[in-house]
């Protein structure tokens, strides 16, 4: 790496980077500061690239990509590639791009993302949040001169714990997962713990393990599926009481997206420990949605965020036990004891060896 920064070949960036890079057949090195601000060496507070980081690694600041507004005109891809000039309106980062396509505009609006791992993001408004717990601050887009932050916290391992039990042939097909959950009472008394990457926020171990606990020979597979959906809700209650605590901002609204929200059990568990309404779109897939918007109102194909708004269509709205119409309840105090049970279950997979050290 040093000789290649020698040699004045030697670029930084993220993958829209080399994207841009290859699009422009190299005529721009480039990123967005929603993109920056998800590297970690980017300061969310300054807005700029980090000189201390920099420093630490001894890269020079030259090889990091220009940052440049989510909505601006980023140069056209080469007419080589497609035949014709087309201009490049908008870069933006996964989590973001979602949140602007779940049109999560306002301050206290959070969207949950549910795929391969969970994203929970709180739109902060105009300053970046200062967590203790472990949520990220995050530039959530710039366009013109103004700036929106998020704090995010995440678990890394919900559509892989599903998949892992998909492989070990709990199920045949994912659509099952629910039914074969509702089919039973309760899970029997089995708690799983979603840590095969480890626990992020607020636990932050790195160390923890994943495991069942509580098997017994009354344990069925519609037990063991139930345990592990109940995990992925029980992991989002962590995050949304951390986000509380933290952030002190009112919620006004929650919507979800990824391929888990598909999922009816999770999603109202969810809603049912959060005591509030939680909206799923008929389209899950908000990244690409939210990058086709930002996009759009650079050029003005639409004109303002408001009608952004009105193209949201939602597929299902889940209320919690007892909410009134305004999608407000007490959270459901059926679940505390198998809540109360699945958190010692989770202290117990905390600060685990793990294998090479054995």
């Amino acid at each position: 790496v040093h000789q290649a920064i020698e040699e004045g070949n030697c670029c930084f960036g993220t993958i829209d980077t080399w994207l841009l890079f290859k699009l422009t057949k190299g005529r721009v090195h480039a990123t967005d500061y929603s993109n920056a601000s998800s590297t970690g060496m980017f300061d969310s507070y300054q807005m700029c690239w980090s000189g201390f980081l920099s420093s630490l690694v001894s890269l020079p600041l030259s090889i990091f990509p220009q940052v440049q507004n989510t909505g601006h005109n980023f140069g056209s891809i080469d007419p080589s590639i497609f035949g014709v000039s087309i201009p490049i309106m908008s870069v933006m980062a996964d989590q973001q791009a979602a949140m602007f396509g779940e049109c999560c505009f306002d301050v206290g609006d959070v969207k949950i993302t549910m795929g391969t791992g969970t994203f929970m993001d709180i739109n902060t408004g105009v300053k970046p949040h200062t967590s203790l717990a472990g949520l990220y601050p995050l530039v959530g887009w710039k366009i013109g001169s103004d700036v929106v932050y998020l704090a995010e916290g995440n678990a890394a391992d919900t559509g892989t714990a599903i998949k892992w039990a998909q492989e070990l042939e709990l199920f045949s097909d994912v659509t099952e997962t629910s039914d074969m959950a509702y089919s039973v009472s309760d899970s029997d008394g089995v708690c799983f713990v979603p840590s095969f990457s480890g626990l992020q926020a607020p636990l932050n171990d790195p160390r923890a393990c994943a495991s069942l606990m509580g098997l017994k020979p009354s344990t069925t597979k519609s037990h063991l599926v139930r345990a592990i959906l109940e995990s992925v809700a029980f992991r989002n209650k962590q995050l949304y009481e951390t986000m509380l605590r933290e952030t002190h901002i009112p919620i006004t609204q929650i919507r979800v997206d990824g391929g888990v929200s598909s999922n009816d059990f999770v999603t109202q568990l969810t809603a049912d420990l959060f005591g509030r309404k939680l909206v799923r779109p008929q389209h899950l897939e908000m990244s690409s949605l939210g990058a086709a918007f930002v996009a759009g109102l650079a050029v003005g194909f639409w004109t303002t965020r408001e009608e952004l708004k009105k193209l949201q269509n939602a597929d299902k709205v889940f209320l919690p036990k007892g909410a009134a119409k305004r999608g407000t309840a007490r959270p459901s105090q059926e679940y505390i004891p198998v809540l109360q049970s699945w958190e010692r279950a989770l202290r117990r997979s905390m600060n685990c060896m793990q294998a090479t050290e054995i």
